[in-house]
């Protein structure tokens, strides 16, 4: 445990950003495999309103910078062919 203030500060600050990114990347991985799921059952309706909440999560982790930008596109990339092709 740290004596020095501003280090219990970090340890604080660090705990609660960690949360943060948890959740971020949490949302980003379920709606990313929500999509697949719609994608999977042919709902072209579904697949379109998902691939769109989809898009959303993964550009908000991107830009937070949990994931990196060409690993965004690449995801982004395979969601949206993926759903084209119903």
């Amino acid at each position: 445990m740290p004596n020095i203030k501003s280090a219990k500060k970090r340890v604080r600050s660090n705990a609660k950003k960690a949360n943060v990114n948890t959740l971020v990347m949490s949302s980003m991985k379920t709606a990313v495999k929500n999509c697949e799921k719609a994608i999977q059952a042919g709902n072209k309706q579904e697949a379109a309103t998902k691939l769109n909440i989809a898009l959303q999560r993964v550009d908000k982790a991107c830009s937070s910078g949990l994931v990196h930008k060409n690993k965004a596109a690449r995801l982004k990339s395979r969601l949206t062919k993926a759903a084209n092709q119903i």
